[in-house]
């Protein structure tokens, strides 16, 4: 390690009940640098971090910030060092302002208790246009966008005079302009001398970001590579501790009759005469930039949201579908691209969301067969290899990538016709990708038409067979995937022709 290093962890250790966390864990971060962070979901980035944000003590180890030594106790004692973490839920009081939202915990306070509310705009006003943000000190949280909300947090992290920014999963609500807003102002703050811990899943990021990469597996450290130096599959075989050969593993199904047929579909100021169908053993991938009205259209099909006109065919029959209920009764299941507020009840064990669609599958009447349901869980479990201590285990409990498998079986215990797939690598790690994109060819084998929404432009043309395009709630093209470019998907998702 670098003595010069602003911040230096050496031999972190982190143990819970039955669990060792951290295995003796080496990182090292200098000032003005962006070093990513990287491993599967369990490796131990976000404990690692959580140690060095104070919010867990390591059991043993030691960590030094400009050379000298610290034992931090607390979130709020590392903020006083200089360290800020910008969690992936932002945490924010949506119903307060900007200003209020910086100095929320440490407001500015005259000698006889009245608040300077004068000084604390003008310092979040400093600090806004530091970051060159267009965002009022007096803008309501709530009424911001994502990426704005974002700026918010960054703004409140560097009003402690921040040494050390940790950013996890930054960019997974953003748009790409915002994404790029975000880069920008990330290489500012590393050129003023902020040194910068960047956890993200996308490798692309990662190369068009990071100085250095350390990668961990299993809660030890792997080992630390300069991102020039290395690439993406150096990086996957020090994460998974094998080679993955290929890394969108499509296989080809033998593709048969129309499975979904939507036809006209209108949502007035939303969705606009949509057609198009999904066939048997077919995945049809839907593409478009953020509010291209993809999500609506998912949300629209499965009957979550009303629609103003239009048909819905499923494997020949019209069905009326009215709400989500009627969609799962003709065979539609929707994997949400959100899934710890809309696909999961995180509070309930795994076997409780695997059945929850399905419990007109194991009952009689009114009555629900236990023999049955663990029968259906356990069947679940198996196929989908979900890694788990058993079928009672809380499933807010496991890995992101568990924990989408988890979402995958509740559909998969309905025996759907089409599985409509809503972002459904988003926040999970390169492995975990590998073995969701297994269990799409082991559904197409079966016969099931695929509906895969992403943002992820390699992944749509990896795993797709024909690919949709949408923009402003419009479908603008319809092609052979053999006959799609990134540049091409491009030019439709801008509203070219």
């Amino acid at each position: 390690m670098n003595s010069k290093a602003l911040l230096e962890m050496k031999g972190i250790t982190k143990e819970f009940p039955g669990v060792k966390a951290l295995k003796g864990v080496d990182f090292s971060l200098e000032a003005g640098e962006i070093h990513a962070l990287l491993g599967e979901n369990g490796a131990g980035k976000s404990t690692l971090m959580k140690v060095l944000s104070g919010v867990y003590q390591k059991d043993a180890g030691s960590i030094e910030l400009d050379g000298q030594a610290v034992e931090i106790a607390d979130p709020r004692h590392a903020q006083a060092l200089g360290i800020g973490i910008i969690h992936q839920e932002l945490n924010l009081v949506p119903e307060l302002t900007v200003m209020e939202n910086i100095f929320l915990g440490r407001e500015l306070v005259m000698t006889l208790g009245f608040i300077e509310w004068k000084s604390m705009w003008k310092q979040a006003q400093e600090i806004l246009t530091r970051l060159g943000s267009g965002i009022a000190p007096d803008a309501i949280v709530s009424e911001l966008s994502i990426g704005e909300q974002q700026m918010v947090e960054i703004a409140k992290a560097l009003s402690y005079e921040t040494k050390i920014l940790i950013m996890d999963e930054p960019t997974a609500a953003l748009t790409g302009r915002e994404t790029e807003h975000l880069f920008s102002i990330i290489r500012q703050l590393a050129a003023a001398g902020v040194g910068i811990v960047y956890i993200s899943h996308r490798m692309e990021e990662l190369f068009a970001l990071s100085n250095r990469i350390t990668v961990m597996r299993d809660g030890a450290y792997i080992g630390t590579v300069k991102t020039i130096e290395t690439t993406f599959d150096q990086l996957v075989k020090m994460m998974v501790g094998r080679e993955m050969t290929v890394r969108f593993p499509k296989e080809t199904a033998p593709i048969g009759s129309e499975v979904l047929t939507v036809e006209n579909l209108v949502r007035k100021g939303v969705l606009h005469n949509i057609s198009f169908s999904v066939r048997a053993g077919e995945v049809v991938g839907v593409a478009g930039l953020m509010g291209a009205g993809r999500t609506e259209m998912a949300r629209a099909i499965f009957g979550a949201d009303p629609i103003d006109g239009g048909t819905i065919t499923v494997a020949g029959k019209k069905a009326t579908i009215s709400s989500p209920a009627d969609a799962i009764r003709a065979g539609i299941g929707l994997i949400t691209e959100d899934r710890k507020h809309q696909g999961l009840v995180l509070s309930l064990s795994v076997g409780e969301n695997i059945t929850m669609a399905a419990l007109d599958k194991v009952s009689t009447y009114t009555f629900v067969s236990g023999t049955d349901e663990q029968k259906l869980i356990s069947q679940q479990i198996d196929s989908l290899k979900i890694r788990t201590p058993g079928a009672e285990q809380l499933v807010k409990n496991l890995s992101g990538g568990n924990q989408q498998k988890v979402v995958i079986a509740k559909w998969l215990a309905t025996n759907p016709k089409v599985l409509i797939m809503d972002e459904p690598t988003r926040g999970v790690d390169v492995g975990a990708k590998a073995e969701i994109y297994q269990i799409m060819n082991m559904l197409t084998a079966s016969g099931v038409g695929i509906l895969m929404i992403s943002s992820e432009l390699p992944e749509i043309l990896g795993m797709s067979d024909r690919v949709l395009v949408m923009h402003q709630g419009k479908l603008m093209a319809d092609m052979p995937v053999d006959g799609a470019n990134q540049e091409k998907i491009m030019a439709y998702a801008a509203g070219g022709e």
